[in-house]
């Protein structure tokens, strides 16, 4: 099982006085750096939660660096599309990738992508990571995931698991559910989460994964509810939700993560002032508090900690990717 991929970042609060110095020598050395408005390629649509949280932490990130923050949404293939347009701009930091997990998973997605994820890139700094949750309709039979798994150790091939498209970090997480528990169950795939809330809500399908932000208004609403989140801890705006590791599953765990990422070969002092800019607009209370209402837990880091996470997530994703049968386009 990964390590609590936030843990290792959480040091970040406390930086030694050595650190922070460097932080400042960054802003120092790249005091020329921006010149211009920064552009951020966002590979998804606009209104879901990778491209508000863009948007929250990039207005903050353009007053500390005194240029805008544009967001460019590129959504399509996968990331492929933005990712491209990336890894070929001038490598200046003055174009930047929203990164997320689904840049480990496209690795396996594909036979053959136009990029190198781990050559092509510069990371910068994690924004934040956002757990899914598993939801059911308000009158499910299902009071808790040990409901859950009675009734799918005692009926094999019964349960249906509601996803978005085939591939995707919620198809992936079901994929990976199933896995775990050891359970057969049919993962079903809709084109998006509107249409799998509607799934659920209809009694389509017995239990839905997602993430949390679509989720949260139809909790509110009491037409869903939530049995379980699918992070390493509790989410703390909905700390009455236990995790699928406090129910018995202790080997499951999954998050996804937004960050930000430069085309290979930005200079070391662009790069740092950027992942300086990032931590500070990140640790605003107003920035965090956003963040949060959209289920995301705000959390920032160095380079060096990105792409380790980077790394780890392609040798976990491929794992479940394998599992699950999926064959590369």
């Amino acid at each position: 099982m990964r390590a609590d991929r936030r843990r290792g970042l959480q040091h970040l609060a406390a930086l030694p006085a050595l650190a922070l110095l460097g932080a400042t020598g960054a802003r120092a050395e790249g005091a020329a750096f921006p010149q211009r408005p920064i552009t951020l390629l966002v590979p998804f649509g606009a209104g879901g939660v990778a491209d508000l949280t863009a948007r929250i932490v990039g207005q903050a990130m353009g007053t500390l660096l005194k240029q805008p923050v544009v967001i460019d949404n590129r959504p399509g293939a996968g990331g492929v599309v933005a990712t491209s347009l990336v890894v070929n701009a001038p490598a200046d930091g003055h174009t930047l990738l929203l990164m997320s997990n689904a840049s480990a998973v496209s690795v396996h997605l594909f036979k053959k992508l136009p990029y190198d994820v781990t050559r092509q890139l510069s990371p910068i700094s994690t924004l934040g990571f956002f757990d899914l949750a598993l939801a059911v309709p308000a009158n499910s039979r299902f009071k808790g995931l040990a409901d859950l798994l009675a009734y799918a150790r005692a009926q094999p091939g019964r349960l249906t698991l509601g996803s978005i498209a085939p591939g995707s970090t919620q198809h992936l997480a079901a994929e990976l559910f199933k896995w775990r528990a050891g359970i057969e169950a049919t993962v079903v795939p809709y084109k998006g989460s509107p249409a799998l809330i509607n799934a659920l809500r209809a009694g389509e399908v017995d239990v839905g994964f997602e993430i949390l932000s679509p989720l949260l208004p139809q909790v509110s609403g009491q037409a869903l509810r939530l049995l379980a989140v699918t992070g390493p801890k509790r989410f703390a705006g909905l700390p009455q939700v236990p995790t699928v590791k406090e129910q018995g599953l202790a080997n499951y765990e999954v998050d996804s993560w937004n960050a930000l990422a430069a085309p290979a070969g930005t200079p070391a002092s662009t790069v740092a002032r950027i992942a300086w800019a990032a931590r500070e607009a990140v640790a605003q209370p107003e920035v965090q508090d956003g963040l949060r209402k959209l289920g995301v837990t705000p959390q920032a880091g160095t380079p060096a900690e990105l792409a380790q996470l980077l790394s780890q997530e392609i040798t976990h994703w491929g794992e479940v990717v394998r599992k699950a049968g999926i064959t590369p386009e």
